[in-house]
């Protein structure tokens, strides 16, 4: 497996993640440039300071699903090479020597990803502010090119890839010689439930996360900077819930799995999601990621825009002064927000594919067991979908109770007390079907090659 190849993934998160911030921060410059241009009431520098906030609220999260991205994709393509790092130790090179040279990997990655992001953002905002200009959507004003900022944030982007890398190649250092003289066998569930540290890293992170959360709920209540604690809390506790995955995740995937059917395809597809629960923790947690994004920022914006509707009703007797207003921003959060899923589809696509490619000997023992090609595909789609429904459920969850809280730090203040969550149907329709043609898309590649293997050629594998 070629460094080209394996870390391709990486330098495509690394280059989503630097567009998405060079564009933010042009969008930014552009905006406040057209409000210093008829700043009729001297509210420029405050314009300016309100969406610098945005931005780096936004940049921020997509750096965080970037990282989150980057260590599980790191540590799948670790998986991947297991016996070629084996075979290395075998002719005398140290665990830490290889770990060096994998997460040196991961910063050409993230560097050149960060520069091919920072071109394609420049060049986006570039193109759609001359659109504006032509539509007459904008004044025709020396809009900069590039923000100052982006350069640096590329930087940033690059080093946290490193740092992701670094993380996601702990891995190597368990790589033993002796297993370049056999199959690669990904820890069990007894030995990840032995790994006493990551289970109180975990507690105590989602611990300390929902009691940022829960004060920066009641900072809301006076203040509108209550969101920004909320904003760390949900930072905090969500690495929590990544680090606890390997322990929560594998419980609801055999209950998922239970509900699929009986048939042997269905039955191995559900017992190869828990099998290993890192290999499973790592598929299902990208697709976690998305869904909590989305619907973060959807029951938000709905929740929000319910509690605003109800000042100006208060206020102003009617709501059609906010509604226009609301509607933009939902529009805005869609685009920002879809960045970050994007992000987050990546890394279970290829976790998915390349866990897939890792079983070849597998999927080759069951063809000369007697299992058909339709059988064997159903297995790859059986898995998928269990982690898929898996996933859905949990960043669900997850995303309902971020939303609420993020709203009512913000806004809960205006009303002097809570309100409950407003999940709109469409979003639960609209990430059920995402998430089925997440399925597709992650398993018919793989099922497809999997169905199509020789039996003694993949023995042999």
């Amino acid at each position: 497996m070629s460094t080209r190849t394996s870390h391709g993934p990486t330098i495509l998160v690394a280059a989503l993640s630097s567009a998405f911030a060079t564009g933010l921060l042009g969008i930014t410059e552009v905006l406040v440039a057209t409000v210093r241009a008829d700043d009729v009431w001297g509210q420029a520098d405050t314009m300016q300071v309100i969406l610098t906030i945005v931005s780096a609220v936004f940049i921020a999260i997509a750096v965080y699903v970037a990282a989150v991205v980057t260590v599980n994709t790191v540590a799948t393509v670790v998986a991947g090479r297991t016996r070629e790092l084996a075979l290395a130790r075998l002719l005398g090179a140290t665990a830490s020597s290889r770990r060096r040279i994998l997460a040196s990997e991961g910063l050409v990655a993230g560097a050149l990803g960060g520069l091919i992001g920072v071109l394609a953002g420049a060049g986006l905002v570039i193109a759609g502010t001359r659109l504006a200009i032509n539509g007459g959507a904008l004044p025709d004003l020396a809009y900069p090119l590039l923000s100052p900022l982006a350069v640096p944030v590329a930087i940033v982007i690059a080093l946290v890839t490193w740092l992701a890398a670094w993380v996601g190649t702990r891995r190597v250092l368990e790589v033993s010689p002796i297993a370049a003289l056999g199959s690669a066998v990904p820890a069990d569930s007894d030995a990840v439930h032995r790994r006493r540290g990551r289970r109180v890293f975990a507690v105590v992170t989602v611990v300390a996360g929902a009691g940022l959360l829960a004060l920066g709920i009641v900072v809301g209540l006076a203040d509108p900077i209550g969101v920004l604690i909320g904003v760390v809390g949900g930072l905090v506790s969500f690495t929590g819930v990544i680090a606890g995955s390997v322990f929560v995740i594998p419980p609801v995937l055999r209950a998922v799995g239970a509900v699929l059917g009986r048939s042997a395809a269905a039955r191995l597809g559900a017992a190869n999601a828990t099998r290993s629960p890192e290999r499973s923790s790592r598929s299902a947690i990208g697709l976690v990621i998305g869904v909590t994004l989305v619907t973060t920022f959807v029951v938000a914006g709905s929740t929000l825009g319910d509690m605003v509707r109800t000042a100006s009703t208060e206020s102003f007797g009617s709501t059609d002064p906010v509604d226009e207003l609301l509607g933009q921003l939902m529009g805005v959060f869609g685009v920002l927000v879809g960045y970050s899923a994007l992000i987050a589809a990546v890394g279970l696509v290829n976790a998915l594919t390349v866990g897939v490619l890792q079983r070849t000997r597998e999927f080759g023992l069951l063809r000369a067991l007697g299992f058909s090609r339709a059988q064997v595909q159903g297995t790859v789609v059986a898995e998928a979908a269990t982690l898929t429904i898996t996933a859905v459920g949990l960043g669900l969850a997850l995303g309902v109770l971020y939303g609420w809280a993020g709203a009512n730090s913000l806004f809960a203040g205006e009303l002097g007390s809570l309100v409950a969550p407003t999940v709109p149907w469409w979003l639960l329709v609209g990430v059920a079907a995402v998430g089925a043609l997440l399925t597709v898309a992650a398993s018919v590649v793989p099922a497809n090659r999997a169905a199509r293997l020789s039996p003694v050629v993949a023995l042999a594998a």
